[in-house]
């Protein structure tokens, strides 16, 4: 044998994986198809990678969004505070920021990189960059080795495939390992994108592209049902928005947004979440009659961007050079209707390349959640984002990776 396991895939599922089975004391090879391991890590939280989430076990499973029992093990086996342990051994403390999020102290992806890295060579795992993997070697039902794709085989009775998802393709994530593992018999459960921007039918948004609205609410509406409700940051774009309120509901929201779903949603955005109607009408008062003198579209800048004040006036029906000191109540009322539910038409999704994560992948029924091991192929594993699993922005779907990356090592050198 030329290995005693082969990973397939250098992000962080596969480095942590090959790192913890060596350690266990197998002769592991790392393959990875790009000139060097963690290209998607490196742009993950804008370059400053968001590793972990510092939450309780019952918050992470809040905010896992698809299969979260099938992860319960590799939790158990793997938690948030472990991986800052590690990472703090490798040389990388971490800090903790709002929502938990916890961030390496350097506030630089990169260093995370390093450490795994280091992680590899200390525990002496050989990693062949510029290898791309065609498919794995059965034997009798069992694992033998890959085959590259220029030909090579190499032998190995323990196969991790942790190539990832199908988003940032530019990364490598080109959906390899599911052609990978639809040869030896699994089921893929269709890709879809995960925390990604929504697109919207009303043509104004175009015209406030680049406004961010902080400390807003959103709710997804579907089938007169509130499917959603996030609260925080989002943006407007040319083609509808986004920002993390709108990352996290698309993922709530996914199952609605195939384009085979006739339901329509609708996004209902309240520009002053704290105030409620009566006390949004009361500010109102104030400011009209602090701008006593003035029209109405010059009233409004205490309350909002500049940006925005002409659409808002606009879905609300109202006269824009009309002088404050006439606006009536009814006016006030439907103004104060506006600002409290902008409504959106969602009509889909930007392409799934332009995802945070993906949805979909290996259906978790044919794998044994305690090992990770295939129920179809002995010797064949899985980890990270190529696992039908996927969950909210705040570092779980790292955790999620680090995790299955973790117990899958760790269950090939119990074998």
């Amino acid at each position: 044998m030329d290995y005693d396991l082969i990973v397939v895939g250098g992000g962080p599922a596969g480095m942590l994986g090959a790192a913890t089975a060596a350690a266990g004391g197998l002769k592991v090879a790392l393959l990875e198809k790009n000139d060097k391991p963690g290209r998607k890590l490196f742009i993950t939280g804008k370059g400053r990678c968001n590793v972990t989430n510092y939450g309780d076990i019952d918050d992470f499973f809040r905010n896992i969004i698809t299969n979260p029992k099938f992860l319960y093990s590799a939790f158990k086996a793997f938690d948030n505070r472990q991986l800052m342990t590690l990472l703090a051994s490798l040389g990388v403390p971490t800090k903790v920021e709002r929502g938990n999020r916890v961030f390496p102290a350097s506030d630089k992806s990169s260093d995370v990189i390093k450490a795994l890295q280091k992680h590899l060579h200390n525990n002496h795992v050989n990693i062949k960059l510029h290898t791309e993997v065609k498919q794995i070697l059965v034997n009798s039902n069992r694992v033998a080795g890959v085959l590259l794709k220029d030909g090579t085989p190499v032998t190995a009775p323990r196969v991790i495939i942790a190539t990832g998802g199908m988003s940032y393709r530019q990364t490598g994530s080109t959906g390899d390992g599911y052609k990978i593992a639809r040869l030896l018999g699994h089921t893929i459960i269709e890709p879809k994108p995960a925390l990604v921007p929504l697109v919207t039918r009303e043509d104004w948004v175009k015209d406030l592209q680049g406004l961010t609205l902080k400390n807003v609410s959103v709710k997804a509406v579907a089938g007169g049902k509130v499917k959603a409700e996030q609260f925080g940051e989002m943006i407007f774009t040319h083609f509808g928005v986004s920002g993390p309120i709108i990352l996290s509901t698309s993922s709530l929201i996914k199952d609605y947004l195939h384009p085979t779903t006739s339901i329509p949603v609708q996004l209902a955005i309240d520009l002053k979440p704290a105030l409620t109607a009566e006390q949004l009408d009361a500010r109102l008062l104030r400011d009209f009659n602090k701008y006593s003198g003035k029209h109405l579209k010059n009233a409004l800048d205490d309350l909002l961007p500049k940006k925005m004040i002409d659409v808002v006036l606009q879905l609300a029906g109202a006269e824009i050079h009309k002088p404050v000191n006439q606006i009536n109540k009814k006016e006030r009322g439907m103004l104060v209707h506006t600002l409290k539910g902008i409504v959106l038409t969602v009509t889909g999704t930007r392409p799934l390349n332009e995802a945070i994560v993906t949805s979909g992948g290996i259906n978790v029924k044919e794998i044994n959640p305690s090992t990770l091991e295939s129920k179809i192929v002995k010797g064949l594993y899985f980890a990270g984002e190529i696992i039908d699993v996927d969950a909210l922005t705040g570092g779980y779907n790292l955790q999620i990776a680090f995790s299955t990356g973790y117990l899958s090592g760790l269950s090939a050198a119990k074998t």
